[in-house]
């Protein structure tokens, strides 16, 4: 058989083969027989091989039997490494296609057939030279090749076709695998987005919705913004107009004005706009292009511009102010429905016989080993969340004893609620403020400070415009809850529970969620306070309470010392008693008297008066911010003993944030009779 050394052009010629026995029979060659060698029979070779062997391998003299064994000869060699399609379409096209040659399978050679793999393999080595000189040889040889036929192609077109169908379907399924992974992407971004959604407050100054509203197109108003545009181009140009005696433009002008306003309304994105906003658009623009032309001044319009933006800007500043006085208005009245409750609780109460007015258990209320509560406060409903949070997560509940204070409006509606809702095995007492009689206003500086002209000049002359607007900054003091002694009475503790060696002071507006009772334990180290620090790196330091331009103030205290929060304290009264703590509150009430060492309220005078007699708490025993801070962490309220709805959004006021109000309703009986007859709701 053949070997495929044999259908290599230049290894078929008999010279070479002859030349090379003779090297290889010999020991040494004589110089003669090399030079003639390289001189006389190469040359004869070579023009042997060009002439004579160009393309085809001459194996016999006839030319049927030489042509016959060429054939067999080739497609032995072939069977070894085309595919079976190609050879089943060379023997099936024989008669067509004519003697084999290179130049058909060099043009039209499978993609299987590597030759160069093929020549490595079996050790034949071709240099560089001899390569080009063989593809010279056989770009010489003439061809049988045929007018091009379709058939030729036949075998390259479905293998051609069967491959781009591979192709197509391997990117196929890339795309559907990436079009997957996009929707799953996007579907868990979506759920993420839903999950954050779910924890954002609608309340949280009343502008989420709008916020989504116009966020889900970035050019949403866009034709909105145009018709104002234009609205404010015509009030400039109506008003040169005028100066001009152009009564025609500004006639014209004025009614494309009123158009436009009708047109805009109140809509706030273009879906919002009426169907003939865009006509209008048209006409004004026609209206503006003619006054342009006629009255356009570059001066004039300028200042015309600035003239409305600094009316523009004040009535903003004016709006805030009322937003501003608004604000603390709603936050610190009383919604109807509680007003409701009080007001038939009061009723009932006096209806009832003087036998069935008191509470049980009176004899706890003086016992200083039990857990006493202080709690002051003129708001029947928010009292009740106290006591029951707190009773419900008590350890022992029999040993807590809760002394409620509240004015005499209230004094019915707080006895006649605890008469029927009885704190478990706990004890609770109520009493009236306006009934200590120990506090007057010779003893008192706030309530002999409030009845000076001055503070009543502050108080009820601050809904004067002149007044509002000067005073806009202090709003939030010009508050009644300063002018009850319910808000001061925590500087007297020791005088209002005289037998007590340690108290609890609780604000209204806490939510006990755990056992209280290891406050008592905690040891204050000769302090008087036991409470939370609230300051940050710079926040709610001495200097955001206190005015340090006055000398009283810079001499005595530090700018940078921690404040902390009322809500929540544990106050030692014998060490109350041994430094004279109301004694150092009456002497900085009493210098205050002009509001020039800080503004009113009960938190300044607190720092001042405790000023290094406070002992710092664990935090987790009182969280504050749930009633302006809407980024608190679930987990941090979660572990807190208690939480502190300090600030403006209350949780029984519609102001309050509904992501932190069940924390507060879970306390109420909103089956309860009265509750349920007043319309309260959750």
């Amino acid at each position: 058989m053949p070997t495929p050394k044999q259908w290599l052009p230049y290894s078929t010629a008999g010279g070479g083969g002859g030349g090379r026995r003779a090297a290889s029979g010999s020991g040494v060659l004589p110089p003669v027989v090399v030079l003639v060698f390289l001189f006389v029979v190469a040359p004869s070779l070579f023009f042997v091989v060009r002439n004579g062997g160009r393309g085809h391998v001459h194996v016999a003299s006839d030319p049927k039997v030489r042509n016959g064994d060429q054939e067999a000869v080739a497609m032995t060699n072939l069977k070894s490494i085309l595919p079976k399609e190609v050879i089943d379409a060379i023997a099936a096209n024989q008669q067509e296609v004519g003697t084999l040659s290179l130049d058909f399978f060099r043009n039209h050679e499978s993609p299987s057939w590597k030759t160069d793999d093929l020549v490595t393999e079996k050790g034949i080595y071709v240099d560089d030279k001899a390569k080009s000189e063989n593809s010279a040889a056989e770009h010489d040889l003439p061809t049988n090749k045929s007018p091009k036929d379709p058939d030729e192609h036949q075998v390259d077109t479905a293998a051609k076709i069967a491959r781009r169908k591979l192709r197509e379907k391997r990117h196929e399924k890339r795309a559907m695998d990436l079009l997957r992974k996009d929707d799953e992407a996007r579907v868990k971004l979506e759920n993420a987005a839903i999950e954050r959604s779910k924890v954002v407050d609608s309340a949280v100054l009343g502008k989420y919705s709008i916020w989504r509203k116009e966020n889900e197109n970035e050019n949403s108003d866009t034709t909105v913004r145009l018709i104002r545009d234009q609205i404010i181009m015509a009030r400039v140009y109506s008003a040169l107009a005028k100066s001009k005696n152009k009564s025609g433009l500004f006639q014209e002008l004025q009614t494309r004005i009123k158009e436009s306003q009708r047109a805009v309304g109140e809509a706030a994105a273009d879906a919002d706009l009426h169907h003939s906003a865009p006509e209008k658009i048209r006409a004004m623009g026609q209206v503006l292009s003619k006054a342009r032309e006629e009255v356009y001044d570059c001066r004039a319009i300028t200042q015309r511009l600035r003239a409305m933006l600094q009316s523009a800007d004040e009535q903003v500043r004016s709006l805030k102010k009322q937003s501003t006085f608004l604000s603390q208005l709603a936050a610190k009245t009383i919604p109807n429905s509680i007003h409701c409750l009080s007001l038939r609780l009061t009723i009932d109460y006096y209806l009832l016989p003087l036998e069935k007015r008191k509470f049980p258990r009176s004899e706890n209320l003086e016992n200083p080993s039990l857990y006493h509560y202080a709690l002051f406060s003129d708001n029947v409903l928010a009292a009740s969340v106290v006591v029951n949070s707190t009773i419900m997560n008590a350890k022992e509940p029999e040993k807590h004893v809760f002394h409620l204070v509240t004015d005499k409006l209230n004094f019915g509606a707080m006895n006649m609620w605890f008469l029927l809702n009885p704190p478990g095995k706990a004890t609770i007492h109520v009493e009236n403020v306006d009934e200590f009689k120990w506090l007057n206003s010779s003893y008192c500086p706030v309530l002999r400070q409030l009845e000076s002209a001055a503070m009543k000049e502050y108080y009820f002359k601050a809904d004067r415009p002149t007044t509002l607007s000067a005073g806009s900054s202090n709003l939030k003091y010009r508050n009644p809850k300063y002018l009850s002694m319910l808000n001061h009475l925590r500087f007297y503790l020791p005088e209002v529970y005289p037998k007590l060696d340690k108290i609890l002071f609780l604000d209204d507006d806490i939510v006990v969620q755990k056992d209280l009772t290891g406050l008592w334990d905690v040891d204050l180290n000769g302090k008087v306070n036991g409470a939370v620090e609230t300051c940050g790196e710079s926040f709610h330091r001495f200097d955001k309470y206190l005015n340090f331009s006055n000398p009283h103030i810079a001499r005595n205290f530090d700018p940078n010392a921690c404040g902390w929060a009322y809500g929540m304290n544990i106050f030692d009264l014998k060490e109350w008693k041994k430094k004279d703590i109301t004694g150092i509150y009456h002497k900085w009430q009493t210098m205050n008297e002009d509001r020039v060492l800080w503004k009113l309220g009960t938190l300044p005078p607190g720092l001042l008066t405790f000023y290094k007699l406070t002992h710092p708490l664990d935090k987790s025993w009182h969280v504050l911010g749930l009633g302006y801070n809407p980024s608190i962490d679930r987990s941090e309220i979660d572990g807190a003993a208690v939480v502190h709805y300090n600030g403006n959004m209350k949780p029984w006021l519609e102001l309050a944030m509904t992501k932190y109000r069940p924390y507060w309703t879970k306390y109420i009986r909103y089956d309860h009779p009265y509750v349920r007859g007043c319309n309260l709701s959750e």
